[in-house]
């Protein structure tokens, strides 16, 4: 890969006297992974050939190659950015206090908002068959399965990745010292901020799609609340190098050097996939599709440390308002897509009235009711006074 000319100046992670330093490209890009998703979501009733709540009238072909390219990186993007804000974190408030705030903001609200966000789905599901003599439901039998976490199922995933970290490092601490673990931790993030640090990363990615065995479909998440190990090592893997990257104050701006060579190899492989359409051997498949989610998550990395570097009121608002828009999108895209789906319109317009209805719906709700009250405390952290609300709005 190739070195630009204009080297980066090192990601600043120190903390000024009284607050904490925002690191606003990462900040952004952990937001914009979130809003993927209800894109992701979004696109999925055109595609025939996957599960879902309801089908449109219509397919599109485009759709489904994005629907792909979106899945295969996503969620390792938002695991590594996790383990990177986690190491943070824990350096500030100590191990206790870290894993205490995120069952508080990461495992709590899973429950909490399961009734408002996951159950109205199968609701809205049996209510699109009814208008539709012919439309077949799949039973669902297993408690485990009717109960599942739904689209939620990364907050749980999450938290497991939290709890496994810690006790890993603290048992390295007790075992083998604070020294050698802080230099075993140096290690990895030089290992990872390096060029072959990419293709260390994808090692476990790999190993999970062969076992899954449907290179398509990225690494599967889990379906119920009982963990599977596929995905589990998977997104492990993920927040294990985002944990190492933060053990090094120059580790960000090493992987921004490349941004450019990580996008290209990243946009290689993955169309390799789609030009194929997946018929390829699976250790080819998964090597692959795994090699192409990291170099994009790389490379955007990359690109958001190096020009994003300085704070944007709307980008920072949206980072903001991105976990309350994920955790409700949902039931209000799934309700405006069946609206649409017999409707004689073009796909593009159809998909353009579910994302910007339901945009408008979710920033709504979040400037008046999420934003500036004790929900927003819960869900980000802090809760913003009303005034700086409304100049944000």
């Amino acid at each position: 890969m190739t070195t630009s000319s204009k080297e980066p100046a090192p990601v600043r992670t120190a903390e000024p006297a009284g607050r904490p330093q925002r690191i606003h490209g990462l900040d952004a890009l952990r937001g914009g992974a979130l809003l993927l998703g209800i894109v992701l979501h979004a696109c999925v009733p055109f595609i025939a050939t996957q599960s879902w709540f309801f089908h449109d009238r219509y397919t599109s072909v485009g759709l489904a190659e994005t629907n792909f390219v979106i899945h295969s990186f996503r969620m390792v993007l938002f695991m590594t950015l996790a383990g990177y804000f986690g190491a943070l974190m824990l350096d500030r408030r100590g191990a206790r206090r870290y894993v205490g705030d995120r069952a508080k903001r990461v495992l709590l609200p899973m429950f909490a908002f399961w009734p408002v966000a996951v159950f109205p789905l199968g609701l809205l599901a049996l209510m699109f068959a009814s208008t539709r003599p012919g439309t077949a439901q799949p039973e669902v039998t297993d408690p485990l399965v009717m109960f599942g976490p739904g689209q939620l199922w990364f907050l749980l995933v999450l938290m497991e990745c939290i709890v496994i970290t810690v006790a890993v490092r603290a048992l390295l601490i007790r075992f083998i010292g604070r020294e050698r673990t802080s230099a075993f931790s140096e290690r990895m993030a030089t290992l990872f901020s390096s060029r072959a640090g990419v293709l260390v990363a994808s090692v476990p990615y790999t190993v999970v799609v062969l076992i899954q065995g449907r290179p398509m479909s990225g690494i599967i998440e889990p379906a119920t609340i009982v963990p599977e190990v596929a995905p589990l090592v998977g997104y492990l893997g993920a927040f294990a190098v985002g944990w190492a990257l933060r053990r090094r104050s120059d580790a960000l701006a090493g992987i921004s050097r490349d941004w450019a060579a990580y996008l290209t190899v990243g946009a290689i492989s993955l169309s390799i996939m789609l030009i194929a359409q997946g018929q390829v051997p699976l250790p080819m498949g998964a090597a692959l599709v795994a090699l192409g989610g990291w170099c994009v998550t790389y490379g955007l990395i990359g690109v958001c440390v190096r020009f994003l570097s300085r704070p944007r009121p709307a980008i920072r608002y949206l980072a903001d308002a991105s976990y309350w828009m994920y955790l409700m999108h949902l039931p209000i895209v799934v309700a405006i897509g069946m609206s649409l789906a017999d409707l004689n319109l073009p796909v593009a317009v159809k998909l353009s009235i579910t994302l910007i209805g339901s945009s408008a719906m979710l920033l709504l709700t979040y400037q008046l009711a999420v934003r500036c009250t004790p929900l927003g405390a819960w869900l980000n952290g802090h809760r913003h006074p009303w005034k700086s609300a409304e100049r944000g709005a």
